[in-house]
């Protein structure tokens, strides 16, 4: 360690004298270092493409909060087409929404888009969120002597590019088939899909801004910011705010005093909504997701064995929330510990939170779109997982303890999918009776 630190020494008195040189704050003022810095920021800060020729918020590459996370960009040199924009002159020359429908049906002279997509009501799927509507996802695979080989590592550079999220597999907006089998397994389904086979014209229209860490506070002061859409020229959008667990997870040891209180909470996410309704089209809708009761997490896997101990089947995961607790460096000191007692009150504090997201949408009205809530309903997955045969530890990240899987969010998806149905249709769009032609006229429409 000591032979290291000397070999930085000289790098580190190099940068020192430059900056007394130049008389620079911060590293990130050094020419050719600001533009990775701004590269760095939009991506990791503002949550918006790192590489996006038009600034328009949607991009060609899949990484760095491309389309991963947004539709693909169809026109990276003009604003006007973007994924969910509205056609201009209904895409005759060119498609201008990138829903991979464009040009003119012979028969009639009329554009397709005018023919296969009038009337049926597109809509995009935006998720504002955290590391659950982002699907973070550690691979097990690396923590396991007995499985570690260069295969599980083989898409290391994309995972890291990608936040060590999976937008792309989540329930909110996964919209490729799983092909990261060694690192990550289960099937795909997601909100995003299911309005899309009710409605083609609704292809590549999806924004998933979930960060890591998100909660209300961030949710109003940066993440709703990084949302994308045009009043005037875009489609509505169904919209799902979730920030299920970080306004009541810390790593603190006084973990109920870091707690975000409900008083706060209803500012943050009147501010969010306030937002919201000034930028979204008319005939949106907002669906507000509750709090998890983040208990289960510690019911369903504290007598198991961790992947660090799998070798010998000698850490638990009560051993490894202990540990993390230990450092400070928990996602959640309050459910993940074996403390009952503190477990109960920061369920307590959850609930709590949800009541006010409940009486918010009972007490408010917008302009721009309809508010609803649904509760997380992840302890109702589990259950209905449990009476098919399967084990509440099966739907859980194995590796944080903390995060639901592959498995579940693909569950997720269904089961906030059938409450849609049953409770808000009208959140969904019309069943667009031109799906069949548009498949047969325009394939998988340019895919992702």
């Amino acid at each position: 360690m000591e032979a290291a630190l000397r070999r930085t020494q000289p790098m580190y008195q190099e940068v020192k004298k430059m900056r007394q040189q130049h008389g620079y704050a911060d590293i990130c003022n050094i020419p050719g270092i600001k533009e990775i810095c701004d590269i760095i920021n939009r991506a990791f800060n503002s949550h918006l493409p790192a590489e996006d020729l038009d600034k328009d918020g949607f991009s060609t590459i899949k990484t760095f909060r491309g389309s991963s996370w947004r539709g693909k960009d169809c026109n990276d040199l003009d604003s006007r087409h973007h994924p969910g924009a509205r056609p201009i002159n209904g895409d005759v020359l060119t498609d201008s929404n990138c829903n991979g429908i464009s040009g003119l049906d012979s028969e009639t002279g009329l554009p397709y888009e005018d023919l296969l997509c009038n009337g049926t009501e597109p809509r995009g799927m935006i998720l504002l969120g955290d590391s659950i509507g982002a699907h973070f996802h550690l691979p097990p695979q690396w923590f396991e002597a007995k499985s570690l080989n260069p295969s599980v590592f083989k898409d290391l550079l994309f995972i890291l590019e990608n936040e060590i999220d999976w937008p792309e597999l989540s329930a909110a907006t996964g919209h490729m088939n799983n092909t990261f089998g060694e690192v990550i397994k289960g099937p795909v389904d997601s909100i995003y899909m299911r309005l899309r086979e009710r409605n083609r014209c609704n292809h590549r229209d999806y924004q998933n801004i979930g960060v890591n860490g998100g909660r209300s506070g961030s949710m109003n002061s940066t993440i709703v910011r990084s949302l994308v859409r045009n009043r005037m020229s875009d489609y509505p959008a169904l919209v799902n705010i979730e920030v299920v667990g970080n306004d009541v997870c810390n790593g603190h040891p006084d973990t109920l005093s870091r707690m975000t209180k409900p008083d706060e909470f209803r500012k943050n996410m009147l501010d969010t909504l306030q937002y919201l309704d000034g930028v979204l089209p008319a005939g949106s809708h907002v669906w507000l997701t509750g709090l998890a009761n983040g208990s289960l997490l510690y019911d369903n896997v504290h007598d198991r064995i961790y992947p660090l101990g799998s070798l010998r089947n000698d850490i638990t995961y009560t051993d490894f929330y202990s540990y993390m607790n230990c450092l400070e460096i928990s996602p959640c000191a309050g459910w993940l510990t074996d403390n009952s007692t503190l477990r109960y009150l920061t369920t307590k504090r959850a609930f709590e939170l949800s009541d006010v997201l409940k009486n918010i949408t009972a007490t408010s009205e917008y302009k721009n779109f309809e508010l609803v809530y649904l509760d997380v309903g992840i302890d109702e997955v589990i259950a209905e997982w449990e009476a098919n045969g399967g084990e509440g530890w099966q739907l859980i990240e194995p590796v944080d303890g903390f995060h639901i899987n592959q498995q579940a969010n693909a569950l997720a998806a269904a089961h906030f999918w059938k409450q849609l149905e049953k409770e808000y249709p009208d959140l969904m769009g019309k069943v667009n009776p031109n799906n069949d032609r548009i498949k047969e006229l325009f394939g998988d429409q340019g895919g992702y």
